[in-house]
């Protein structure tokens, strides 16, 4: 599943230098607005021991991990959705991905220039989110304009479009995102065809200083408060720590994180975040050609995870033959599980789990 996270906030709060921490892309980062003129986009691995302990036990070819794709855009500032800045440019490239991870600066740095003149992170927010939001309602008013002359000829279908984008535009023009209202199964794929901005899952990066990784600040709890009134994730990095970080071989790294006390780099969570935002889970495909791990939606069922691989799978499923993935450490492989009766045939119906060992029988 190519999987896509869009970066944004205002110009000088980091994104360019996390995105380079990302990807090791090495893009611009100067400090001045606008730096990044087009988005840059890159393919981040999901960091999962699992895979080396599966590779130890089948000893493949190769090891492939999943993967999220971050889009690094460009700055947008107050009358983005007017075509201020870059505008209306950046908010396109926006409404193409799955997720939003809006960066908000949490540090003050007198070299570092704020385009607004302090720091202030929920100022910022709300800037960024008024913007979607009007780039937002603007669309919904054109859709309702359309949809509400067809309702007049008595088209059903029409009418009851026009009454969701009614509720749609009103909810935008009291300032808050589609993400938070109430929206039936059956109505998402009419909403889908608008690629609202503000219907997409968020999380926000708190960008601070060394010191408020461990001891916090009082930027990143204003973040962490305004998260919690909206049910979103907070992850705080520091883009320093993380572009110095990016630059080292894997035995540095880990003694510098262990200099700082730290656990994980703090891109690590981001890339997790992003993964776990949209819902997703991982399983994985252990033989001696390759171990890899694929990216399903949580729920899917194991013909979708089939597809996955190839559509030809999702086609022609027969059975999917399942290992839990603890069972297959445990007993040292597929064999093993199988002696300790671990090992199972699954149908059409089976709902696919977090880590299982899967491989799959289909007709051609």
């Amino acid at each position: 599943m190519a999987i896509q996270c869009g970066i944004v906030g205002l110009p000088n709060v980091g994104k360019s230098t996390l995105f380079n921490a990302l990807t090791r892309a090495g893009i611009g980062a100067e400090n001045y607005p606008f730096c990044t003129i087009d988005p840059n986009v890159g393919v981040v691995p999901v960091p999962d021991p699992r895979l080396q302990t599966l590779a130890g036990i089948v000893k493949p070819q190769k090891i492939i991990p999943t993967s999220v794709e971050f889009v690094d855009i460009a700055g947008l500032v107050a009358g983005a959705s007017k075509g201020e800045g870059l505008g209306n440019q950046f908010l396109g490239h926006i409404r193409e991905t799955d997720a939003i991870a809006h960066v908000v600066r949490c540090f003050e740095d007198d070299d570092i220039i704020h385009v607004s003149g302090s720091v202030d992170p929920l100022r910022d927010i709300d800037t960024i989110a008024t913007e979607l939001a009007l780039a937002d309602l603007e669309g919904v008013t054109r859709a309702l304009d359309k949809v509400s002359r067809q309702a007049k000829s008595g088209d059903k279908t029409a009418q009851a479009r026009a009454d969701l984008l009614k509720r749609v535009h009103d909810h935008l023009d009291a300032g808050y995102p589609v993400r938070s209202l109430p929206i039936s199964e059956g109505e998402r794929p009419w909403l889908r065809e608008l690629f609202l901005i503000t219907a997409k899952p968020l999380m926000y990066i708190a960008n601070v200083d060394e010191a408020a990784l461990s001891e916090g600040n009082a930027a990143l709890e204003q973040v962490r408060q305004r998260a919690a009134e909206e049910h979103a994730v907070v992850v705080p990095v520091c883009a320093g720590i993380e572009a110095e970080l990016s630059q080292l071989d894997d035995a540095d790294r880990a003694e510098f994180l262990a200099d700082l006390g730290l656990q994980e780099p703090g891109l690590d969570r981001v890339i997790r975040g992003a993964y776990d935002l949209l819902g997703l889970q991982t399983f994985f495909t252990a033989g001696p050609a390759e171990v890899r791990a694929w990216t399903v939606r949580k729920g899917a069922s194991a013909p979708q995870a089939a597809g996955v691989i190839h559509t030809d799978f999702e086609k022609g499923f027969i059975r999917a033959e399942v290992v839990a993935y603890d069972d297959f450490v445990t007993y040292q492989g597929e064999n093993g599980a199988k002696d300790a009766g671990r090992w199972r045939l699954e149908g059409k119906d089976y709902i696919v789990h977090e880590g299982d060992v899967m491989h799959f029988r289909f007709n051609v």
